[in-house]
């Protein structure tokens, strides 16, 4: 089974490694790092982390699963022709197609998203409809072969249902239970609607 993680300047770190962490333990798959362009090296969007990513796109032709994080790097990709061109050329091949935060976007811009309902972080609900979505304020969403993850975190619990699709539900708990991921965090702000009036505004301080 081959997994590929499109990569990009200013990605979003945890989008990324989130899904590879659970998807790295699916029975019979390999986990690869792709660059949005020549291989070379990207730094996430914190701007702390590098990685050396040695496939650029042109060196894929198809896999079983294709998966777009967010992160700054999404917007000047919204334009880029032939990254466009190689996502719709790729989607063409997969199982399953996904997206975690605002890499729906890119996902949108490609046309892949014309008609159905999806999921982005909830800052980029807007865009994403601009793009021919139906935003649905869901953590998970999946319409068919493309699944969309809401905002950074939630892509964990997209690779764990995506686990459960390609194998069983069974092997997708298990590898839940690898992570021990048991979410019991401190606050209770982890959305918009959930978000006090205060909470709010220190987010757009925060940019």
């Amino acid at each position: 089974m081959d997994i590929v993680i499109l990569l990009f300047d200013d990605f979003e770190p945890l989008d990324a490694i989130g899904p590879y962490q659970v998807l790295g333990h699916l029975p019979g798959a390999t986990v690869r790092f792709v660059s949005a362009g020549e291989k070379g090296v990207v730094a996430d969007s914190i701007g702390g982390m590098r990685l050396d990513v040695p496939t650029g796109r042109a060196d894929v032709e198809g896999c079983d699963v294709l998966l777009v994080p967010g992160g700054h790097g999404t917007r000047p990709l919204m334009t880029d022709a032939a990254l466009l061109d190689w996502l719709r050329r790729t989607h063409a091949t997969t199982r399953f197609t996904t997206s975690v935060c605002t890499g729906a976007l890119l996902l949108g811009a490609a046309g892949l998203l014309d008609g159905l309902a999806a999921t982005t972080h909830w800052a980029a609900a807007g865009e994403l409809a601009a793009h021919g979505a139906t935003y649905l304020p869901e953590r998970v969403v999946r319409q068919g072969r493309i699944v969309t993850a809401a905002g950074i975190s939630a892509g964990i619990d997209m690779a764990l249902h995506l686990a459960a699709l390609l194998t069983d539900e069974t092997t997708a708990r298990a590898i839940q239970l690898h992570a021990e991921y048991d979410p019991a965090p401190p606050f209770d702000s982890g959305s918009w609607a959930k978000a006090s009036p205060a909470v709010r505004e220190r987010i757009r301080q925060l940019g």
